[in-house]
């Protein structure tokens, strides 16, 4: 049997990580710029983190939801209380397509309707209905296909207030990324998204904000929604929750209510997940890294705009991205292959940032240099040429 060929890889096999490095078979070290998609939130291998996930297995590893889990309430405590969601209700899944598919799926029930709004380069999942609200057709297949979503343009909200003025009757909910991170790092406004929130109470419908790559406080807040200064009905996560370990949730308002079997799952909420992700949520409270990923994403932001060969920085936090020109449209290759560094992407010509929240100065430094070397590289190849 052979693995089913659906992802282009790069021909390294990674053994071993620690903090913001990875090594590969043959011991090279690796910077991690990248974080396995925004997923190294504490860095790979926390020690508190291994130590909880042991000490659980060596308890109990898993048995199903139809039982009481007291580190769930533990989880849904702690979290409530690091992302200022007290009164929230927590629903534990598995992955970020996962909660997003739960979240939307609540809104329907909550609001009996069908119409779902999203936008432009949009990245909710690749399952049924998450990925219906993708704006990318090359992975929508043609039973995922729906006339229930309405795709609008990102940050338009004469476009937005037009939609809800002619289907807010119809309209279930509102999902929106507060930074869209497979769509290039694309900031939603602060005042788009406080007309999201007018509009959802104006018509009754579910502000869903995806939180899955900007949210557990890469962005120097808990959730990136958070800098608009209103509350979403409900709060998607997945990625940074579990350091690694799947695990993926919703924050659901209390004013929508639940009904027993109205969602579930098999694995979501198991005991080793919520050990991870209670150890997570430790560090960030420990090593006060929220605060840190903010000053480290200002501080690298900074020095990326006084490069001048790349263009566009933006970001927030430690979710960063910049444009690449057509004269280095390599680096991120180059950046691998010859400086051992891993960065992320977005098509056509966005390098994308998301260390591990607790990257040192030291280490920003590094990539720094690094970076100016590859561009410095590039340009020489591009002469000789």
């Amino acid at each position: 049997m052979i693995l089913f060929d659906v992802y282009p890889l790069n021909n390294i096999t990674i053994t071993k990580a620690l903090g913001s490095y990875v090594w590969d078979e043959n011991g090279v070290q690796y910077l991690d710029m990248y974080g396995g998609h925004a997923v190294i939130s504490i860095g790979h291998t926390h020690p508190h983190w291994v130590k909880k996930i042991e000490e659980q297995l060596e308890k109990i590893a898993f048995y199903s939801n139809s039982v009481v889990i007291p580190i769930q309430q533990q989880l849904a405590e702690k979290l409530g209380k690091i992302s200022g969601k007290e009164d929230y209700q927590l629903f534990l899944c598995n992955s970020g397509a996962e909660a997003n598919e739960n979240a939307l799926k609540l809104a329907s029930f909550h609001t009996n309707r069908k119409k779902i709004i999203a936008f432009s380069k949009s990245f909710h999942g690749r399952t049924s209905l998450a990925v219906a609200a993708t704006d990318n057709k090359n992975i929508v297949a043609p039973v995922n296909e729906t006339d229930n979503i309405i795709f609008l343009p990102f940050n338009d909200e004469k476009a937005l207030q037009q939609c809800f003025n002619e289907n807010g009757n119809k309209i279930a909910a509102v999902i929106v990324e507060g930074i869209q991170g497979v769509g290039g790092i694309n900031i939603a406004s602060i005042s788009f998204l406080k007309l999201i929130r007018n509009l959802c109470n104006e018509y009754n419908a579910v502000y869903v904000a995806d939180s899955v790559q900007c949210g557990y406080g890469r962005s120097g807040k808990f959730f990136s929604h958070d800098y608009a200064e209103v509350n979403a009905d409900i709060y998607t996560m997945a990625k940074g929750m579990g350091n690694g370990f799947p695990i993926g949730g919703i924050l659901i308002a209390p004013h929508i209510k639940p009904k027993h079997g109205m969602l579930g799952t098999t694995f979501g909420g198991n005991h080793l997940a919520c050990a991870a992700a209670l150890a997570v949520l430790e560090v960030i409270e420990q090593e006060n890294l929220i605060e840190m990923a903010k000053q480290r994403g200002m501080y690298l932001m900074n020095k990326l705009k006084n490069i001048d060969a790349i263009k566009n920085v933006r970001g927030k936090g430690l979710m960063i991205g910049f444009d690449v020109p057509e004269e280095i449209k390599d680096l991120k290759k180059k950046l691998l292959q010859s400086f051992n560094v891993f960065t992320g992407e977005a098509k056509p010509n966005v390098i994308r940032l998301l260390p591990s929240l607790a990257i040192s100065r030291k280490q920003v430094d590094e990539f720094l240099e690094v970076l100016q070397e590859a561009i410095a590289e590039l340009k020489t190849e591009m002469v000789t040429v």
